[in-house]
């Protein structure tokens, strides 16, 4: 399968299966789509009556741009044909059984009640709750014992708002440091805050343990006020900004990355990242809302157009800095050309349910955070295991080739078939597809990728 687009002067060839990307001219740019299904005296014929005499261009370059495409596809970087099905599945096959990653709920409970929180302020829909250190610690314990020869494990200590709880975060991380040596591990932890009780003691401790923080902010003050706000209805923005500063320049400004969200109120969410990077923050992004249909922040296709405008205006954006000596990461567009996921993890996805799980204050555990408080995606608990297989085997079958919408998409192979729970709360089920989700992920890959594609030509 072949993708092309033109983007910010680039024209861009994408072979979805072998994960090439090409930037060529406008001869074999128009050549590619006719070559599998044309004769090579009546394509050559075509394209030469348009371009031969255009720019110098001579019948001898059309027929070098053919040889060239030819010899693409018999290395294998053009026309491969999709070989992955047979694996579809086998990674978790692999893995089962092995968990790598657990997302902590420590506090549900929340400073903040924002409209848009898809927690319900945090609460899941649920009981207001802080997570006992026992019950984190036997979380712990579950991790290690199911993580197999998995040396580096993964924690997040999310809620509600987690600092709501940081003496039981403290003694968690101490426990984890006293036994990482005897199993032979070693814990990744990252936190999730809103920024409200950041302190001199809180920074102290997150640069010491926190492999990374992500900080909550939407971006300009009147977009982020409108919906941050505290239970008497006041904005946090005045607030948090000068902690998030102390919080980063102690970091060096490495190891976080600001998270905001865009929603009907702001398509024009690009004011809101160079509000962000005129603040000093440069790791960076802003994620879609994923709200119930009919909501008043929903995305619709009305706001779908300049949504891509935007993208298109910052991908330009994060090009014009770098050649200025200012670079900054944008979450969406960290993309490798050259590398990535190996193929079976581009076929299964994020691994929800299978190697990554969410535990709750009671110690439940679901697939992961978004569907935490839905008692039928309930897996078990931590200290009798997944008990819920026929849920447990729903996301064991997750992969991109169980979505029939998957089979004729040329980003598949990017996205591993989109998030579960996107898909379930659009569809109503997880091996559905969150079709405008979809829409916007083709957009920001074309951009990550034009952007990407500069950086390896040099053209910054």
């Amino acid at each position: 399968m072949i993708h092309q687009y033109k983007l910010n002067g680039y024209n861009i060839v994408i072979d979805v299966c072998s994960g090439s990307v090409h930037v060529v001219d406008d001869v074999v740019y128009d050549m590619i789509p006719l070559f599998e299904n044309t004769d090579r005296e009546s394509l050559i014929s075509q394209i030469s009556e348009k371009y031969v005499g255009v720019d110098g261009i001579t019948s001898d370059d059309i027929n070098e741009c053919y040889e060239g495409i030819c010899e693409l596809r018999d290395t294998g970087r053009l026309f491969v044909e999709d070989s992955y099905k047979p694996m579809a599945g086998e990674l978790k096959k692999r893995t089962s059984g092995v968990i790598k990653a657990l997302c902590l709920h420590v506090a549900h409970t929340c400073n903040l009640n924002c409209s848009y929180c898809f927690a319900s302020q945090g609460k899941y829909h649920g009981e207001r709750a802080l997570m006992s250190f026992e019950t984190g610690k036997r979380a712990l314990d579950f991790l290690i014992e199911n993580s197999g020869t998995r040396h580096n494990l993964e924690v997040d200590f999310f809620g509600g708002e987690p600092l709501m709880n940081l003496d039981v975060v403290k003694q968690l991380v101490e426990y984890s440091r006293s036994i990482e040596k005897q199993h032979n591990k070693h814990f990744r932890f990252t936190l999730t805050t809103n920024g409200l009780l950041i302190d001199d003691e809180l920074i102290d401790f997150a640069n010491r343990e926190m492999d990374n923080v992500v900080l909550s902010l939407d971006g300009r003050k009147e977009i982020h006020d409108k919906f941050r706000v505290d239970y008497a209805g006041n904005g946090s923005f005045d607030r948090i900004v000068p902690k998030f500063k102390r919080l980063v320049d102690a970091r060096n400004g490495k190891n976080y990355y600001m998270r905001g969200t865009f929603t009907k109120h702001n398509p024009d969410f690009l004011t809101d990242i160079k509000v962000m990077l005129d603040l000093g923050f440069n790791e960076l992004s802003m994620e879609p809302v994923v709200c119930a249909k009919g909501d008043e922040s929903e995305l619709t296709d009305k706001e779908f157009p300049l949504l891509c405008e935007q993208y298109e205006s910052l991908a330009k954006l994060m090009l014009e800095r770098e050649r200025e000596g200012r670079p900054f990461t944008f979450y969406h567009y960290m993309i490798d050309l050259t590398g990535g996921p190996c193929i079976y993890k581009r076929i299964s996805g994020c691994g929800s349910g299978t190697e990554y799980m969410a535990v709750t204050p009671w110690g439940d555990l679901y697939p992961c955070h978004q569907f935490v408080g839905d008692e039928k995606f309930k897996l078990g608990d931590v200290w009798n295991g997944v008990d819920n297989l026929e849920i447990q085997n729903e996301f064991m079958k997750c992969n991109v080739y169980t979505r029939k919408e998957c089979n004729d998409c040329w980003a598949r192979l990017y996205c591993s078939g989109g998030c579960a729970a996107n898909a379930y709360h659009a569809t109503g089920s997880v091996n559905g597809v969150y079709e405008y989700g979809c829409k916007l992920f083709r957009k920001r890959m074309e951009c990550a990728i034009m952007v990407a594609a500069a950086k390896q030509l040099g053209d910054v």
